[in-house]
């Protein structure tokens, strides 16, 4: 590995020349059934034809031209997000923590610009994970990311996630927002109940606050829906996107309705790279992959299928894989064993996987897996399990 890098990552000791589908190739030629996706980005896996068409197509005309100029292909993403989600204005940038940034500024602009400045404070929750500005660990309030960067942005207070009554009790006269993941990714695909989520809505309309959720990594069709608040049947009022949006080009979004996101004018916000046509062609091309009549469906259906399969890998491991958490193919495998162990494990027999809290492997597949290749990558599971059990006898 090169001592050139920072060293702000601990790297497996592997590297890969290329991709087909669901799996990732090395200049040896071994084969990975990869699913951590790049951390829920590769939605539509790796080299999809029409996602390669796209960009080549506009690389040869032209890669960047600033946000000074109309862009079409970023006024058409934008014209499709708003058709298929709550939303009636798009904002768009690089990365979730950009978007998570844009979020928390729109918030702190609306109640301004309503006369009240005094409310700034948003409420987020335990175990959430919002990217890795100092705003961003601020808000999780997560120590592991915080340690070392102090003094920590104020104007976050952290509830326990799935609770309304503690949630309720935190709120004050400077209250703006709350800020949730439908369903926390890096906390451990956690998944609260539907009625947590409706309770949210119904506790930001009684108080007068902006519901923001975050779905960089829970959005974009991962949840068997196209975003992941569609589950339970409410809206919030501003929402983040990234990951799968661009399914693999870098691409962060901000959506919101039309009198919170008013609030933004010209100068209020801006992005050097963000909305670049490079990254509109991308984005346009995922969702033309993603509304065709028989994409959720399939999605749905395969990812069923992978429940019950790992349900059933469970009740026959229980000293290896205690709990099937998640929804839809954003699913993990809580381990009775160490998950860094179980990776590594995965990894050496082909199956690419990542970590997330409370011991929990996560199983991010591309959206397009077909079920023989979920039952490949069960069988894996299921082949690491019984390495264990040898072990222990």
């Amino acid at each position: 590995m090169s001592d050139a890098l920072m060293n702000t990552y601990a790297r497996a000791d592997l590297a890969f020349e290329r991709g087909e589908g669901p799996y990732l190739i090395t200049h040896e030629g071994d084969r990975y059934l990869d699913f951590a996706s790049g951390i829920a980005v590769t939605a539509l896996g790796h080299a999809h034809p029409h996602l390669v068409n796209a960009l080549q197509q506009q690389a040869a005309r032209f890669w960047h031209c600033s946000n000074l100029f109309r862009i079409p292909e970023g006024e058409r993403l934008a014209e499709r997000l708003v058709a298929h989600s709550f939303a009636d204005r798009v904002f768009f940038c690089n990365s979730g923590v950009e978007a998570f940034e844009a979020a928390t500024k729109l918030v702190r602009k609306y109640f301004d610009d309503k006369g009240e400045p005094d409310r700034w404070q948003v409420i987020t929750c335990n175990g959430a994970f919002h990217g890795r500005s100092l705003t961003a660990i601020a808000a999780a309030g997560n120590e592991k990311y915080m340690a070392g960067f102090a003094p920590h942005v104020p104007g976050f207070t952290q509830t326990a996630f799935g609770n309304l009554n503690e949630l309720r009790h935190a709120i004050t006269d400077e209250t703006a927002a709350i800020l949730v993941e439908p369903i926390q990714g890096e906390g451990g695909i956690r998944t609260p109940d539907l009625e947590y989520l409706r309770g949210l809505r119904q506790v930001c309309d009684e108080f007068g606050l902006l519901l923001v959720f975050d779905e960089i990594q829970c959005g974009m069709g991962r949840t068997g829906t196209l975003f992941a608040y569609e589950q339970a049947g409410i809206a919030p009022d501003v929402m983040m996107l990234a990951k799968g949006l661009g399914g693999g080009f870098p691409i962060g979004a901000l959506l919101a309705t039309e009198e919170v996101s008013a609030s933004f004018g010209p100068g209020n916000h801006g992005t050097t790279f963000g909305g670049n046509p490079l990254a509109m062609a991308c984005g346009n091309a995922v969702m033309d992959v993603m509304l065709d009549e028989g994409f959720l469906p399939q999605v749905k259906r395969v990812s069923h299928s992978l429940r019950e399969k790992l349900d059933d890998l469970v009740r026959r491991h229980p000293q290896v894989y205690s709990e099937v958490r998640g929804m839809g193919l954003l699913l993990g495998l809580r381990g009775a064993v160490p998950n860094t162990e179980l990776i590594a494990a995965l990894r050496a027999r082909g199956l690419l996987t990542v970590g997330a809290g409370e011991n929990v492997i996560r199983l991010l597949p591309p959206l397009i897996i077909t079920e023989a290749e979920a039952e490949a990558a069960v069988g894996i599971l299921n082949s690491v399990a019984e390495a264990y059990g040898h072990a222990a006898e």
